[in-house]
């Protein structure tokens, strides 16, 4: 695949426009904010071609005397057709092409989810033509909007299981399906795009919460009684495994659930997507992290966030690469992360393990200073 040039950005002779037309968005609310920004998606193209990216260079500490290792993480890309947006498959192919770059290479990439906007068979393909110019071996985790087209028939032809587990020197990490629903499209005799819309539309209450689901649950369970308890586990899920927002669903039904299942194990990090934003949560000795998108951020959910999460200002609907980024991610051995938000075009915000551990009261980073959407 051809790397896409980089282009100098135009934005400096358009800011005083931009700054005019921002100060009327002081009062926008959420769906009048994506309403904007889906609109600017062409202008901004011609405003500013500088191309973001989110991979995130993971290192983990096994400890026990384990030598630390690397491996790389992108996420949500969510990719149309190209002649539908190339923007997104820009991102994407830049965030390929600085994983290539890295030095010592990552030992492995693992894809976050929703590789693919409508789950199409063409958006899929393309998805794994641009990962497959990775130098480094690829997992993959699958995403609402790869699944619901066809209930995954597609996704598991190309990518195979759509949950599994590895050991990699001395760390036992698991790849979970969180994107269950319960049928609500039967009754209601909803074509498979119509079904994937409703899923795609995320606050539409048409459809079930996202769920694990029994069958998996005891197939996780399974495959943890044979791991020692002081294995560091690290558990990679599309949607948070916690309950933040229902009516986006930024949510698992059966979070607690799963949580059971974690908790004995001594050192425990939950990585996760889907948000396309800046979220920290602990539950009790489990660590959660969310990873930031390659296509667009999100607005926080206006209840629920946990009370560690530190916000990041908020995007600027006329620049939808204003708020993705890249960052870095240090896994200790005990489970806690020390988590580096560097996001495009902003300072850099640390969330370290003292400030997980304090329960948010020590080394927090510095506030926002612009409520969100």
């Amino acid at each position: 695949m051809p790397r896409i040039p980089h282009i100098k950005s135009l934005e400096t002779r358009h800011e005083e426009s931009r700054v005019a037309v921002l100060r009327g968005l002081e009062n926008l609310g959420r769906r009048d904010f994506l309403k904007v920004a889906a609109a600017s998606f062409g202008a901004a193209a011609t405003m500013n071609l500088r191309t973001p990216h989110s991979y995130q260079p993971v290192k983990i500490d096994p400890g026990n005397g384990a030598a630390p290792f690397r491996f790389a993480y992108i996420s949500d890309s969510h990719l149309y057709d190209r002649e539908v947006n190339e923007r997104f498959v820009r991102s994407l192919l830049r965030a390929v092409d600085d994983i290539n770059a890295q030095d010592p290479a990552p030992d492995f990439v693992l894809f976050g989810g929703d590789l693919a906007q409508l789950g199409q068979t063409s958006e899929l393909k393309l998805g794994a033509q641009i990962l497959g110019a990775l130098k480094a071996p690829v997992k993959m985790m699958v995403g609402e909007h790869d699944w619901y087209l066809d209930m995954g028939e597609a996704w598991r032809e190309r990518f195979g299981a759509d949950r599994y587990s590895f050991d990699h020197k001395g760390v036992h990490f698991v790849v979970l399906n969180s994107v269950l629903e319960a049928d609500f499209w039967t009754a209601r005799k909803l074509s498979p795009m119509e079904r994937m819309l409703t899923v795609a539309g995320l606050d539409n209450g048409a459809q079930n919460p996202f769920t694990v689901g029994d069958e998996q649950r005891a197939w996780l369970a399974q495959d943890l009684a044979e791991v020692d308890k002081k294995t560091p586990l690290v558990v990679f899920s599309h949607s948070p495994l916690y309950k933040l927002y229902k009516p986006w669903n930024f949510w698992t039904d059966d979070a607690e659930e799963v949580q059971a299942l974690l908790r004995p194990f001594e050192a425990v990090s939950v990585i996760h997507g889907h948000t396309h934003q800046l979220l920290t949560q602990r539950i009790e000795h489990l660590n959660f992290h969310g990873m930031l998108s390659t296509a667009w951020p999100w607005p926080y959910a206006p209840q629920g966030l946990p009370e560690i999460t530190v916000q990041m200002n908020r995007p600027n609907p006329f620049n939808p690469l204003d708020g993705c980024g890249t960052g870095q991610v240090h896994v200790h051995a005990d489970g806690l992360v020390d988590k580096i938000y560097d996001l495009w075009n902003r300072n850099p915000i640390t969330v370290s393990k003292v400030f997980t551990s304090s329960g948010g009261k020590s080394d927090r980073p510095p506030a926002t200073t612009k409520k969100s959407y």
